[in-house]
C-alpha cells in the first residue's frame, strides 16, 4: 500500500468481527511501529496486547471513566493494545534535567507518533483500530500489570473491521491549515 493511500484511507474503527488476530500479524505491526521516530532515538514506546476477556472486561468496565462508548468498543474488540511509555527518557538529558521547556510532555508526543504508526501499519495489514484516550491510566496500569517506570499513554482497540468504513469526512482546506511567515 502506498503511504498517501494508507494515510487517507485509515479510519477510526469501533466495530469489529469476532475473530482473533494472529499473534504473528500483531508482531509484524509492532515491528513496523518500532520505526516511529522518537526523541534522540530513545524508543520509549512499549505495546501490551490484551486478549484475555477478563482483563478486557476490567479495563472496559472499571477504567474507562464511565465513557460508555469506549466501554462498548473495548468489550467487543478482539485485542486492546496498551501503548505505554518508559518515563524519564524522552525530553530529558542523561542527568535527568529537561532538554526543552516542554518538560516531560515530550514523551506523550513520542507515544502519540508511535500509536499512529501502529494504526497505519495495522490498516496496511487489513486491521481496523481506534485510539482511545478516556481512561484512568493508573487503574489501567494496575489491571494490566504494567511494569514500574512505564505509564499508559493510549489504548488502541484493534480487530478486523465489521463493515467497510465510509469515505473520509470533509477535511479543512490547505489554505485553512497552512500559513507562511
Amino acid at each position: 500500500m502506498e503511504t498517501i493511500s494508507c494515510i487517507k484511507g485509515r479510519r477510526s474503527i469501533r466495530r469489529f468481527e469476532d475473530r482473533k488476530i494472529p499473534r504473528e500479524r500483531l508482531e509484524e505491526i509492532v515491528e513496523a511501529a518500532s520505526y516511529a521516530p522518537s526523541w534522540k532515538n530513545t524508543q520509549i514506546t512499549r505495546y501490551v496486547i490484551v486478549e484475555d476477556p477478563a482483563v478486557k472486561k476490567t479495563l472496559a468496565e472499571e477504567c474507562a471513566l464511565g465513557f460508555e462508548f469506549n466501554t462498548k468498543t473495548m468489550l467487543h474488540a478482539p485485542a486492546l493494545v496498551l501503548v505505554t511509555m518508559v518515563e524519564g527518557r524522552s525530553g530529558f538529558e542523561r542527568d535527568g534535567s529537561f532538554s526543552t521547556p516542554k518538560g516531560d510532555r515530550w514523551q506523550m508526543f513520542d507515544a502519540g507518533v508511535a500509536a499512529q504508526t501502529f494504526c497505519l501499519a495495522a490498516y496496511d495489514k487489513g486491521l481496523g483500530s481506534v485510539i482511545l484516550g478516556i481512561f484512568d491510566d493508573e487503574k489501567v496500569g494496575a489491571a494490566a500489570s504494567i511494569p514500574e517506570g512505564q505509564r499508559v499513554a493510549a489504548i488502541l482497540a484493534v480487530g478486523y473491521p465489521q463493515t467497510t468504513p465510509p469515505e473520509a469526512p470533509a477535511r479543512k482546506s490547505v489554505a485553512e491549515l497552512l500559513s507562511y511567515r
